[in-house]
């Protein structure tokens, strides 16, 4: 019998170590998985507050099903993989290894070793994999959801249809790149072991003349390997007609007569070479067959080579355009066909200089709604007069129109939000960050044109409470919980008042009255909340939240969209709607994109290269409770179509938008933007012309302000405008932008978006004569610094402690000639808000400008004279004009004590405007300098 007994029984150490491992992941699993359940979880309460839970559940069961699918797959590939060579090479595997540790002898099995070392490397490099792919899922699910093809599109050289490039093309070059990974680790593991046997038997045969090394496992993994590398030429075949080159994109006479042809031969050559791989694996392998096995490739891959090195340089460059010629043509069709170029209309414009042209009569709907203010001047001067409290800001200014009193204007809005950054130090606190101010309040608008006599804006909505100018226009539910500015969490419903807006001594408190947001409910989904949302320390133990308060989370407008869509690609200017029924709603466009359609140019979009895009979705997000809805604009996209299968719960048609916010919908900013960039180029359709590069246009660029005030040439951004369309009838709500021939700043065309009715969405172009030169927005800006009156003034200005900023000068054709418009604004150096001061009209040969718009219409069209002041309106005034008409009549010289009385007085005027301009009292300073200006009137008819 032993001498003793343990009890319990001791497990063995191998055991215990196996337990301790397994207590170990089972941690791991608890600490690193639940946060991401507990993420889950909100997430879903997130969606289903949205009614897209589906959308959840949909988009998770594809992410986990790519990474369970690919992981598998590749954990299995590569174990399965060492485990078939290690069997393969068993008998030449050493048996171990023994060393000696306090005198005693310690074997270490080597097979077990690796065995181990093999499952965890295979695990990692499967989990990376898996996660890698996982980011993927959309490629994949486009790829499994794709529509069937409509056969209206097909690529001019496979024949293949549109859906091919855009779905299947994507998904292979997925799957092609990971099997090429997996067969390169495969080939790796075989080397390994063949460093491993082959070591051991020139150990075990150093005597022998001859030792054989283990190729057979080898040789079965490069020939996996080389049909990967085929399956990646076979691939590289279609993606010739994605390349860009120097003239155009897509195939070339080079490709078309010798790569498309060639690389299929290397295909074949791979192809042979894993067959000569696989019988040397079954016969008896030789590591000299494996060199054989790539020979055929390599030496076909380096003819190729030399073949389209010949054929470009001898055969193709000399005769460069005619050979190109039929692929130029297919890529400026494609490209226009991606870029939606090919459906834009193109009309011509004479651009005639005359006052009658411009037809003023007949064009007063445009003439009405130019816009005079600029959208940073506007924007500065809304923070001095309607930020009302300095944790308000407005971070946009948005442009629309609006009916009102019977007639179509178009005006300015800014949504007036709350910044809690900006908020005292001393009232940082978790109640007033989380429960207290938790919204915005209001809008204002402002027609484009409208300013007081004091050149601020003519508010139509203002201040809080919202008051309203005009009757047809009223804000119902003024509360902003969600948009450009909501970047936290907030709890509303709560026991806490809401801070609304500030009311004299007191303030408006308010509670949250909508039914947007995750509702807290009992204390253990309130402890899960707060544990996702890092508020674990207040509130599961606040008194003012109880159960049926609620979570505003995502209150981003891009946060929140992005969340529910990442697949879309968002323009970054959301703009605020004033609904028929009163509330704000916040409309957002959604874009499909894609790198893989055949034949088409890429082109810059952010930080991606693209070379398709559609406007496909309008994104409109209730500014109260903040629901978001999707409505497709563009049915025909294949993308969208294919989304619409994949989330058939997330998006409705454009027709179940309502009518108050379906008016309001735009052209896309983002959108015109990149078309304009892409016509430049290819509103050539002639080959010999593309290629000649004859008629390179690029968008206008005009003068800015940049850092400092110093003036800029910068490139014209789009400019809204309500305005009659030159061959229309009707006015509407067009997006223009001139372009200018490259390196040049005459214009020689202009593109518009329009956005109402049935000719939403559409485009038209309209070229000007090229046998006469049309100034551009910087020869107009010459032309004004050039006005020694102008630049008198503006210099004048600029050194009596204020300086001048100019707006941006707009383009806008009326009747059959262009009108240029541009505002300029007085700011004093001690208060940032600018005033206007000087409207600057133009025709091709007229400049006019004025104090006030009418003054310079009336300069231009009226034969009025252009003035830096106001006229003097009165009536001691006028009384006095003929009184002095007699005394210039009879010939009397003025006398003299008259003469210095004007002089002084004149002094004086100066005086006083350039102490108040300094003061930044800008209204009288302005009033200052109209006295000014009559008393040298005065002084002028005396010396006459």
């Amino acid at each position: 019998m032993p001498e003793s007994i343990d009890w319990p029984p001791k497990h063995p150490p191998q055991q215990r170590r196996r337990r301790f491992i397994i207590i170990l992941v089972v941690l791991a699993a608890v600490l690193l998985g639940g946060r991401t359940a507990l993420s889950y979880y909100v997430d879903v309460l997130w969606f289903g507050s949205l009614g897209y839970v589906s959308v959840f559940w949909k988009t998770l069961s594809l992410q986990w099903g790519v990474f369970a699918a690919f992981t598998a797959a590749t954990f299995l590939i590569l174990y399965g993989v060492f485990l078939s060579l290690k069997r393969a090479h068993l008998p030449d595997l050493p048996s171990g290894h023994t060393v000696y540790i306090g005198g005693r002898p310690l074997k270490l099995p080597v097979e077990p070793v690796l065995r181990l070392i093999a499952l965890g490397v295979s695990l990692v490099i499967a989990a990376a994999t898996g996660a890698g792919m996982m980011v993927e899922w959309p490629t994949l699910a486009l790829f499994w959801y794709a529509p069937l093809a409509t056969g209206r599109v097909a690529d001019p050289i496979f024949g293949k249809p549109l859906n091919f490039f855009l779905f299947a093309l994507p998904a292979w070059q997925l799957i092609a790149g990971w099997l090429l990974t997996l067969a390169v680790i495969t080939c790796l593991l075989a080397v390994f072991f063949i460093l491993i046997t082959g070591g051991t038997r020139v150990l075990a045969g150093r005597l022998s003349r001859y030792v054989a090394l283990p190729w057979r496992g080898l040789s079965i993994t490069f020939a996996f390997l080389l049909l990967i590398l085929a399956m990646r030429v076979y691939i590289s075949r279609f993606e010739l007609l994605l390349e860009d080159h120097t003239i155009f994109g897509g195939v070339t006479y080079t490709d078309a007569h010798v790569m498309l042809t060639g690389l299929l031969i290397v295909c074949f050559a791979l192809v042979l070479g894993a067959a000569i791989a696989i019988v040397n694996a079954v016969r008896m392998p030789r590591g000299r067959w494996l060199v054989a096995a790539i020979l055929p490739a390599a030496v076909c891959y380096i003819a190729l080579q030399g073949v389209a090195w010949y054929v470009s340089s001898f055969i193709v460059k000399p005769n460069e355009l005619v050979r190109e010629k039929p692929y130029i043509v297919y890529n400026t069709d494609l490209t226009r066909q991606a870029y939606g170029l090919n459906a834009v209309a193109q009309r011509e414009f004479p651009a005639e200089t005359t006052v009658e042209a411009a037809d003023p009569a007949n064009n007063q709907p445009t003439l009405q709604n130019i816009r005079l203010w600029d959208w940073r001047a506007l924007q500065d001067t809304l923070r001095q007069i309607q930020e009302i409290r300095t944790y308000y800001d407005f971070p946009d200014i948005d442009i629309d129109r609006y009916v009102i009193d019977g007639t179509t204007r178009e005006v300015m809005l800014a949504a007036r939000e709350l910044n809690v950054d900006k908020l005292p130090e001393s009232s940082r606190n978790w109640i007033n960050d989380k429960l207290i101010y938790t919204h915005g309040y209001g809008i204002t608008m402002n027609p484009v044109n409208g300013f007081t006599p004091e050149g601020l804006p003519t508010l139509l909505l203002s201040n809080m409470p919202v008051q309203s100018t005009v009757r047809s226009l009223s804000v119902t539910r003024p509360e902003i919980y969600f948009g450009e500015l909501t970047n936290t969490d907030v709890y509303v419903k709560t026991r806490q008042k809401e801070f609304n807006y500030p009311q004299g001594a007191s303030n408006s408190l308010t509670s949250y009255e909508g039914n947007g947001g995750i509702v807290l409910g009992g204390f253990l989904r309130r402890i899960v909340i707060a544990l996702d949302r890092d508020d674990l320390a207040k509130l599961p133990f606040s008194d003012d939240v109880n159960k049926d308060s609620r979570l505003l989370m995502r209150r981003n407008l891009r946060d929140r969209v992005t969340a529910l869509a990442p697949f879309l690609t968002y323009d970054p200017d959301p703009y605020i709607v004033l609904g028929d029924d009163g509330r704000l709603s916040w409309i957002m466009d959604g874009f499909t994109v894609s790198d893989s359609y055949p034949y088409s140019s890429h082109y810059q979009l952010d930080s991606n290269l693209i070379n398709y895009m559609r406007n496909s979705v309008k994104v409109v997000v209730d500014a109260y409770d903040g629901t978001t809805t999707f409505y497709v604009f563009d049915p025909e996209d294949p993308i969208i179509a294919a989304y619409r299968r994949i989330f058939p719960s997330l998006f409705k048609d454009a027709s179940m938008m309502p009518p108050g916010l379906r008016k309001h919908v735009r052209y896309p900013e983002l959108l015109l933007k990149l078309q304009a960039e892409v016509y430049g180029l290819y509103h050539m359709t002639d080959p010999e012309a593309f290629y000649n590069r004859e008629d390179l246009w690029t968008v206008a660029t005009e003068v800015g302000m940049g850092e400092g005030g110093q003036q800029v040439s910068q490139t014209m951004q789009p400019n809204f405008v309500l305005m009659k369309l030159p061959g229309e009838t009707g006015v509407e709500f067009a997006e223009i932008l001139p372009f200018t021939p490259a390196n040049r700043n005459n214009l020689i065309g202009w593109i518009a978006g329009r956005s109402d009715g049935a000719q939403y969405g559409t485009s038209v172009v309209y070229n000007f004569p090229k046998t006469k030169l049309v100034d551009g927005p910087l020869q107009i800006e010459a032309r004004i610094d050039q006005n020694a009156q102008l630049s008198g003034q503006l210099t004048l200005w600029n050194q009596q402690g204020s300086h001048v900023r100019r707006g941006a000068l707009l383009v806008i054709p009326t009747g059959r000639a262009l009108l240029y418009a541009e505002p300029i604004y007085l700011q004093a150096e001690r208060s940032p808000m600018p005033e206007l001061r000087l409207v600057v009209l133009a025709l091709q040969d007229r400049l006019a400008y004025g104090p006030t718009f009418e003054s310079a219409m009336a300069a231009l069209f009226g034969g009025a004279s252009s003035s830096l002041t106001a006229p003097a309106t009165s009536a001691a005034t006028a009384a006095a004009e003929p009184l002095r008409g007699a005394a210039a009549s009879n010939g009397s010289p003025p006398p003299a004590a008259d003469l210095n009385g004007l002089i002084a007085e004149a002094a004086k005027d100066l005086g006083d405007y350039q102490r108040l301009t300094a003061e930044g009292k800008l209204a009288e300073a302005g009033q200052k300098l109209e006295e000014l200006k009559r008393a040298l009137d005065k002084l002028n008819a005396r010396q006459k």
